[in-house]
């Protein structure tokens, strides 16, 4: 995979997750960033940094990427989603438009 063709997100402890930009896409926020005509930062380094998005909550929210990408078709699966990180990840997902 290019690098073009992929995107870095970096949690708020500096952990970076390297995704395609067709995953990362999913979210309408992260879209926007990289795709609006404005010069956003984010659209130059092909880097989307979450401050306020811990590194557990970033690495679900990268698997839901991937997982939406495999079941949008609108096969019946489950995402799992563990019972503590349900708070902090609707509020993520919430940010995220996804």
């Amino acid at each position: 995979m290019r690098k073009e063709d992929t995107v870095k997100l970096i949690s708020a402890e500096g952990f970076e997750f390297v995704i395609s930009k067709e995953a990362a896409m999913v979210s309408q926020t992260i879209r926007n960033m990289l795709t609006s005509p404005g010069s956003f930062a984010e659209a130059q380094h092909g880097e989307v940094t979450f401050p306020e998005i811990s590194t557990t909550i970033l690495e679900k929210i990268c698997q839901y990427f991937h997982w939406s990408l495999q079941y949008a078709s609108g096969k019946e699966t489950e995402f799992p989603i563990e019972p503590e990180l349900t708070l902090e990840l609707m509020m993520a997902a919430n940010y995220l438009h996804t």
